[in-house]
């Protein structure tokens, strides 16, 4: 397997043959799974208030004769806090539970939650190699000179890129719903992975193209490598990323 090296002109300089990573059988059951675990994981505990809802003095009593009693009323057996009085008249609002105005929800999300998964090491790797695969044989990849992460300017990124047929413009699609009048109305399509050898200056710059995002070839997981689950995403990488990649025989099993 081999893939083509270009240079900042957009010109073929010479031919690379690519790591073994690339040639693992492309599973994409198994690209679900560890993406299921990396979004999991990255989810942000939330839920209620744990008092939320429970802030009234509703006591009532159900007993004749007591004061400030609802015997007799002809009402549910609801807690209800008092609205206002006229001697031994109350009027009442039901409180406290749920179903009422202001009450509490019967069964609220919880902070304490854990939404952990776990995937086994040699799964996990396995579900990268696999993702390499599908990136190989159902889209594009393309693998520049490492000159490319000297790049500082972003135009001159985007140069590049339009000499090589990527797309440069952003794809803006509206989002349905009340995002739009929270200041997320806007979503970019999402293009083409770049991937680089470690910290470089190219990464700021990279970044400020809308839809493009840029990692460490020791930071690929199997969520940046497809899109929607089950689809490949183009991948640029640079030639100095496939030599650390092969070298170090990242996300193998049989590590030298």
């Amino acid at each position: 397997m081999k893939a083509d090296v270009f240079n900042l002109e957009g010109k073929k300089v010479k031919s690379l043959e690519l790591p073994e990573q690339f040639a693992d059988e492309y599973n994409y059951d198994l690209i679900n799974r560890a993406v299921l675990v990396i979004n999991s994981n990255n989810r942000q505990p939330y839920g209620t208030m744990p008092l939320a809802g429970m802030g009234y003095s509703a006591k009532l009593s159900r007993r004749r004769r007591d004061y400030k009693g609802a015997y007799g009323k002809g009402i549910s057996r609801v807690p209800r806090k008092t609205m206002w009085r006229r001697g031994t008249q109350f009027y009442w609002v039901g409180a406290l539970s749920p179903g009422t105005v202001g009450g509490r929800r019967a069964h609220p999300p919880k902070a304490e939650k854990k939404w952990n998964l776990k995937i086994n090491k040699k799964e996990r790797r396995k579900a990268i190699r696999s993702a390499l695969s599908g990136v190989l044989s159902n889209s594009r990849i393309i693998v520049l000179d490492n000159k490319f992460e000297d790049l500082k300017l972003t135009k001159d990124v985007k140069k590049i890129f339009s000499l090589l047929g990527l797309g440069v413009d952003a794809v803006k699609r509206k989002k349905a719903g009340t995002g739009k009048s929270r200041g997320r109305a806007i979503r970019y399509k999402k293009n083409s992975l770049v991937v680089v050898s470690g910290k470089c200056n190219v990464v700021k710059a990279v970044r400020n193209l809308p839809g493009y995002d840029v990692v460490d070839v020791r930071s690929l997981n199997a969520s940046v490598l497809t899109l929607h689950y089950r689809l490949p995403r183009p991948c640029v990488f640079t030639e100095g990323a496939l030599e650390l990649m092969n070298k170090e025989r990242l996300f193998l099993e049989n590590k030298k």
